[in-house]
């Protein structure tokens, strides 16, 4: 449930950041290229300045398989004087999710040609951790900054993400803060997401607003017919940004060519097109079920133990909400997504799991839901219309 108030979005995140900058003598702001953390970037310059709290440290993690927009961007931002970099771009190791064969992408890996030459000014070395993305963050603080209380500001947004908002809106995180997560608790090390309550044209607006300057990415995207809920910076291996690759060749030429010879499975996505990981609207004929369908594609494609383990632990985990057949299609057509892009963390079936619509067939298998406490008319609650 959203609890409405009379002050704005911008007002509350000032608040936020400047409560940020009160209790914690190390303030860090993640930065991607993306619009999210270009505002997060942009508040807290202008508080830490006010505050006499310059230079402001500022964190990116260069995935390689980046827009050159993006990285052209990033570092015309490091060059702001108030700004302290911490621009890494260390050799590790991460999900592919552009391949169906190769599980692994081996980023500014010694010996081989990059995408781009390494900055003169980004941290090189890997002190940290060989595999892992969020764990990353973790250790970088861990390694930086052992003996000061610090905190990680994160543009995440929970707008378009049910499981996002229940995260930041349940539970204290940090004395009476909900937005944020605990990094290292005994190293008073946290993250916080002053903008998780701002909507797409609320960045938007605030961007126009202000004559920010911002990632140039986002005019080519909408130029090509990209919705602006679907336009992702992301670096270009990541599951939410593989549909980026169909249009890198008429975007951005040189990146296509040094994305398809670094990176495996790029040129076939680019044939397949959306079909690469699309869930067919219905069930191929060759299949007698999508339960079925979706262990062949995992068996064929996958190629991974550890994947086809965890797969078969999220449908015994949930085989009893299959109540109707709506339930049921939906959910094998999500792990069908899940396992044509990819995504080893299994982040679209989560995301469906912990869907409101979802939570509804729970609540009614658990017994926790009847006829008095049920709209049959909203969208999520479709799934169990007619049973009670």
């Amino acid at each position: 449930m959203k609890v409405y108030s009379n002050k704005n979005v911008l007002t509350e995140a000032e608040n936020r950041i400047n409560r940020l900058f009160d209790d914690f003598e190390n303030v860090v702001v993640g930065f991607s290229g993306g619009k999210d953390s270009t505002i997060c970037l942009n508040l807290a310059l202008n508080i830490a300045e006010k505050r006499n709290r310059l230079p402001l440290k500022v964190l990116w993690i260069d995935q390689e398989a980046e827009w050159q927009g993006t990285a052209d961007y990033c570092e015309e931002v490091f060059k702001d004087k108030r700004i302290e970099p911490m621009w890494f771009q260390i050799p590790m190791t991460w999900y592919n999710n552009v391949s169906s064969h190769s599980k692994y992408i081996h980023i500014w890996q010694d010996g081989v040609k990059h995408m781009r030459e390494k900055s003169e000014i980004s941290i090189k070395e890997n002190k940290y951790l060989d595999f892992g993305f969020q764990e990353l963050f973790e250790k970088i603080f861990k390694v930086h900054f052992p003996d000061k209380k610090s905190c990680y500001i994160s543009g995440m947004r929970t707008e378009e993400s049910p499981k996002r908002l229940m995260s930041l809106t349940n539970a204290l995180t940090y004395k009476d803060i909900t937005w944020g997560k605990i990094l290292n608790k005994n190293l008073e090390h946290y993250t916080f997401y002053p903008i998780y309550d701002w909507s797409y044209s609320d960045v938007w607006k605030y961007i126009f607003d202000n004559d920010i300057k911002y990632n140039k990415i986002y005019d080519a995207l909408f130029t090509h017919g990209v919705g602006v809920r679907d336009m992702r910076i992301s670096n270009l291996h990541h599951e939410t940004a593989i549909q980026n690759l169909l249009l890198i060749q008429e975007i951005e030429p040189n990146t296509w060519n040094k994305i398809a010879e670094r990176i495996s499975g790029t040129n076939a996505i680019k044939h397949l097109k959306t079909d690469a990981f699309k869930c067919p609207d219905s069930l191929p004929y060759m299949f007698d079920s999508w339960k079925q369908y979706a262990i062949y594609l995992a068996e064929n494609l996958a190629d991974d133990k550890e994947f086809m383990i965890n797969m078969q632990k999220a449908i015994d985990k949930n085989k009893k909400y299959m109540i109707t057949n709506s339930v049921y299609v939906d959910f094998y057509k999500t792990l069908i997504k899940t396992i044509l892009s990819q995504d080893f963390d299994f982040t679209k079936l989560t995301n469906f799991l912990t869907s409101q619509h979802f939570n509804t067939v729970k609540k009614y298998v658990n017994g926790q839901l009847n006829s008095k406490n049920i709209d049959v008319n909203r969208k999520y609650d479709r799934y169990v219309k007619g049973l009670i």
